[in-house]
Formats: C-alpha cells, structure tokens, sequence
C-alpha cells in the first residue's frame, strides 16, 4: 500500500473541495492527512456498509473546521458520500456542510463545531465502551471492543472544555481513548506562541495520560505509536503529532494564510505538482481506492465473525442478550408511567425531591437510564441508590460523579448519547445551565435525546444571592430551537414531566425544579396530571365558560394562581387557571386543544413565572398583564424576595382586580 499517495490524495481533495467552495479550511486536513492515512487503511475498524455496527471503533474529528479531511476518508473509504458531494462542500442541501454533522453525512458520528467540544464527546463515547462492556462482556465473548480516535487541534487544547474532559478521562483510566494532537503552532491570527506556551506533554501526563510524541508525516512513526496507544489499556492516550499546516504548498505552507482560507487555484496546481499527484480535480487513483476497499474488506470480515461471537454470547446469555437488544434500542416500558409510585396528595416536597424519588422508580424499569451531576448529586437529588458508581476502573455502575465541570459534563453527556446504549441525564443548579449551553445547543442541533435536571430554578434559591438566582435562564433555554423545557408545579406533574422527557426521543429535554416545597395538588379534586404531556391545561376553573379572566402559571407558581384564583371566585368572578409547564409540548397540540385551553373570547389574561417576563405576552395577548422579574435576584430568605418581586397570591390577585376594573 502507497501510504504516501494515500495521504497526497486526501491532500488534493481537500484542496479541490475548499477552493470550489471558495471557502474553508485546507490547512489541517493537508498537515494531517498522513495521520489519517495511516490510521483509516490500518487500524480504524467500521464497516461502511453497517455504519451503525455497535462495536465499530469511533473517529471524531474534533477539529471540524477541517471536515473536507473526513469528508475525503468517508469517500474513499466507500461510505454513501459520492464524489459529487465532496464537489458541493459548503453549498445548499450538500452532504457536506462546512462542519461535520451528525446524522446528516453517512459515517459522521458526532456534530463538532464548536472547538474542543468533539474532545468531550470522544470523552463520552469511551465511556460508554467502559460502561457496556462492563454489562455486557463475558470470560468467553468480548461484544465491546473497541477504540475512540480523534483529532484535534491545538485550538481544542485551549479551550476550557479540554481541560474538563480531559482531566476526566485520565482519572477513570480511559484505556480505549486515543487523541492524535495536530502540533503545528498555527492558528488564525499566527503563530500560536502568541498565546500559548503550554508544556503539553507534562499537561497530559499531570491528567494521567499515556503520551508519545512523533513526527507526524512519518509513516512508520504514526502506526508503532498507534499500537502502542492500543497497548496501553490502564490509560487514555494522547500522541503529539508534529506537523506542517499545508503540508506540500510551496508558498503557504506551515503559514496562517491556509488555515482558513482557499489555497487559491495557481497555489493548488503549484501544491499538485510538488506532490506529484494529478493536476485534475478531485482526482482519485485506482490505487487509492483499492486501498480502502482492502481495509473495507478486512473490516466487513471482522463485523462477520463479531456476528458470529455475538450469537454464540446470545445463546449462552439470553437474558444479557435480551437486555442488550432493550439497552441498544433504547425501548422504554408501554407502562412506564404506572412503574412510578404515586404522591399522597395534601403534603408538600420540592420538586427537586420528588423528582429523586422518581428517578429510584425509573432506574429500576428502564436499565439503560444512566446519570449524575456536576457534584450537587445531594443537591440534585439525582443519585441512583444501589446502582453504583461510575469512575476510576469502574464501570458497572449507573452514576456519574462529573466533578465541578458543568461544560465537560454537557460534552459527555453527547458522546455517551450518541454512542448507543443508554440513555444519560447530567444535573446542577438551572444558574450553571449557561455553563453547559454550548453543548446543549449541539445536542439540539444533533436532535440528542439526553435530558438535563435543573435544580434550584428561580430566585426561591434565596440568601445565595442574585449570582446563583436565574431570572433569565429560563426563557434563554426556551428560545433555544429543538430544546423541550419542562417546568412541573408539583409533585404528581413531576412525575409526568419524567415519563415526557424520556419519550422525547428527538432532542434534549431540559427539567427545571424548586428548591422550595410546593403543595402536592389532590388529583381527585383537580385534573391528573398526565396531562403535563400536553404542554398547558386547565387545572381548576369557578364555571366551565365565559370566563372574565385566565391566570396562567408554570412551575412553583401554580399554586399561589390557583389560590388567587378561588379568592376572586368568591368575589363573583369567573376566573380558570391553566397551568403551563411546558411552552414546546403545548406548541405540537393541535389548533383545536389550543383552543380549548385558551378561548379566544376571554382576553383579560395574566401570566406569571418567577422568571423574565418577555414572551408571554403569545399566550396573554396585548390586553393581558405578566406578572415576572425583570431585574435580577437579591440575597433574602425566599419568601421575602417573592414578597419584594410581587410573585405572590396577593399581588395576582391586586394584578387581576385592576386588569378587571
């Protein structure tokens, strides 16, 4: 095998790709494209023809602004990505978008955008190898088996998130884990020496990282660290590739000008012919391609006998198997929601703590539910009991001790999803959700199904102060397209809010709960709460129609509506109160529930949240008040800033005797 005109290949690929597009990144996939060569024809084990085979090794390139590099590997190496796509790099409706995107280009397994975030989810994907092959590897057949391998740039080893997941993954000894590191000291404004002087040799290994380090356009240099990262099982594994940005332009080359930036045409010929390869473009040799369909056919024999293994596994554990085929599925109970013990009306309990008591329910009727927290596990309420940890060498467990790395624990939480096989939720307090939003919006974009527990949801945290009290959050997290925000008002709600986040398969789903008790509504006097499944629903109403006023709440203040609500029922007035946990559930009813919920005739309406106000006015109208906080929070007992903030019965009820008069 020509490794050399392998890699000169992807070369002139992503060099045509970019100039045609007149856009994007030449640089890396150039300096990289021996790295690439080396480990696609050699080591990487997946089947193009089974691109969802479960124990097919994982390549992210975390580096994605290089994506003309995996776009050119996914091509030749015989994924459903024709030539003609790579011709189309960046345009309309190609399958080549600037960056890689899950589930939109064959064989892409992660969205990386954002830089270092790819590094997160590699984090996330060998843990979930540790964790199944834990469940499900036995003495005889070893199902899971195999490698995570990435990319990334030294702009990923700058960013902050690196540094989470990495620290991370060195201290549960991530074994399978192998980061090639492009070192080429280039990024968009220059030379990287401008800003960044790290020893990252002793970086990696003060995280309990294997490291090696190599020139990274040696052949035989690439492949022995490779196995030797494959050896080493007890630690992950960084290999510190030195190479040239631009490899083989005369002019550009180990320069900032091809980095982000279009070599240009009479510097791409120039590159062509001091590489010797074909001044045609998106020209692929024969050799090239017999190349890859060589390692494809080594590749589709191993799917073949794992098959075979797997079979012999099921047949010697039928009830693993049997669990494998639920946990790989993802199959939820069709009666999930009767699995969960029901709340004793008249009581109260944070919804916080409601939700825990729901998760011990779960955990036992979904196996393939897996969790932890950004350390407020007591806080969150969200550990598994009697489940086990996940950490250091250990993997059998169900959860996950993050540590204080709310980003890291974001980008984790993707890569376990994406991987297969369980189903992850993360939690801290709603404040930190800014810190893990940058993953939150990858995950919506990759229409991930993880779930995020948000404790602590509105300035009821109290003497802690406006730092920790997210007035703003909330909404925040509504705008965020494809993102579900569930807020329960109570403990029964709580319960539905679950069973609707784990049914949402087809993006995140974001649970936010009060530290505060709250009144756990009588089910037989008021509507079930099953209803939550349908966004907004009238909780309580003094007459069934014409109605002079609507108060709408979510959340914590539910119950101060409804308390207003009946006092102005005394007085005469025909007054329901809808409660509205979810903006996005209610959106997908149809016009007619709609509707019904909100009759057009009754326009006097007031809403209110402990949140920031902006946005209600879709569902109060222009004659309807908003009852909200549109300050920040202040350092008080709780229920002095409701007092001080005007979130009270009283003040709904002042609110709707003025909207009346």
């Amino acid at each position: 095998m020509d490794l050399k005109l392998v890699a000169n290949t992807i070369r002139g690929l992503s060099m045509d790709g970019v100039q045609a597009a007149n856009s994007g990144h030449p640089g890396l996939p150039m300096g990289m494209a021996d790295v690439a060569a080396v480990l696609w024809t050699q080591f990487l084990k997946h089947n193009p023809d089974n691109p969802a085979w479960p124990d097919r090794d994982r390549f992210v390139l975390s580096a994605g602004h290089g994506s003309m590099l995996i776009y050119s590997l996914l091509h030749l190496a015989g994924y459903d990505l024709p030539l003609e796509e790579l011709k189309k790099f960046r345009q309309w409706g190609s399958k080549t978008a600037g960056h890689p995107e899950y589930g939109h280009t064959p064989g892409v397994e992660t969205t990386t955008g954002p830089l270092g975030q790819g590094c997160g989810n590699a984090v996330g994907m060998a843990l979930a190898e540790k964790m199944l092959a834990a469940r499900f590897n036995t003495a005889e057949q070893k199902i899971v088996d195999h490698f995570t391998y990435v990319i990334a740039s030294e702009g990923e080893f700058m960013e902050g998130i690196s540094h989470e997941v990495f620290s991370l993954a060195g201290n549960h000894g991530l074994g399978a884990l192998v980061v090639f590191y492009d070192e080429n000291f280039i990024s968009i404004e220059g030379d990287t020496h401008m800003t960044y002087t790290d020893d990252v040799d002793k970086r990696m290994e003060a995280y309990g990282w294997h490291v090696q380090r190599i020139d990274g356009h040696d052949h035989a240099a690439i492949a022995a660290a490779t196995e030797s990262a494959r050896k080493e099982t007890s630690k992950p594994s960084v290999i510190i590739c030195s190479t040239t940005i631009g490899f083989g332009s005369p002019n550009k080359a180990g320069s900032h000008a091809c980095h982000g930036a279009p070599l240009g045409e009479d510097e791409v010929a120039l590159t062509k012919e001091a590489l010797g390869i074909s001044p045609e473009t998106f020209h692929v040799p024969e050799a090239v391609y017999a190349a890859f369909k060589e390692a494809a056919a080594e590749n589709a024999k191993r799917e073949v006998m794992w098959n075979e293994q797997f079979a012999a596994f099921a047949k010697a554990n039928p009830a693993k198997a049997a669990e494998w085929d639920v946990c790989i599925k993802g199959e939820l109970p069709e009666d999930l929601a009767d699995r969960i013990e029901d709340f004793e009306a008249g009581g109260s309990i944070a919804t916080r703590s409601a939700s825990g008591k729901v998760l011990q329910d779960l955990a036992k009727a979904v196996p393939f539910l897996v969790g932890g927290s950004a350390d407020l596990a007591p806080s969150n309420n969200t550990n598994l009991k009697g489940m086990g940890d996940i950490g250091a060498n250990a993997f059998e467990g169900r959860n996950f001790h993050y540590g204080v790395r709310e980003t890291g624990m974001g980008a984790i939480m993707n890569g376990v999803q994406v991987h297969g096989g369980f189903r992850v939720f993360g939690a801290t307090f709603l404040v930190f959700a800014d810190y893990v939003r940058p993953t939150t919006r990858v995950a919506a974009l990759m229409n991930l199904p993880v779930i995020y527990v948000y404790t602590h949801d509105s300035f009821y945290v109290g003497e802690d102060g406006p730092t920790h009290q997210p007035i703003e959050t909330l909404m925040s997290l509504r705008i965020t397209p494809n993102v579900t925000v569930i807020r329960p008002s109570d403990a029964t709600e709580t319960k539905h809010a679950w069973v609707a986040a784990l049914e949402n398969k087809t993006g995140p789903t974001a649970l936010l709960l009060t530290r505060q008790n709250l009144p756990i509504f009588d089910r037989n006097e008021l509507p079930c709460a099953s209803n939550l499944h349908k966004g907004a629903y009238v909780i309580w109403e003094s007459v069934a129609s014409a109605h002079d006023l609507l108060i709408v709440a979510s959340g914590s203040e539910v119950s101060i509506a409804l308390e207003a609500g009946k006092r102005l029922a005394k007085e005469g007035k025909a007054v329901r109160v809808v409660s509205f946990p979810s903006w996005e559930l209610f959106e997908k009813q149809d016009e007619a529930y709609k509707a019904s919920v909100f009759p057009r005739e009754c326009t006097k309406r007031i809403a209110v949240e402990a949140g920031w106000p902006t946005g209600w006015e879709k569902y109060v109208g222009l004659d309807g008040r908003i009852i909200g906080v549109n300050h920040f929070g202040a350092s008080a007992p709780a229920a002095i800033l409701a007092e001080k903030f005007g979130i009270t019965a009283d003040a709904i009820y002042k609110e709707a005797k003025s909207l009346l008069a």
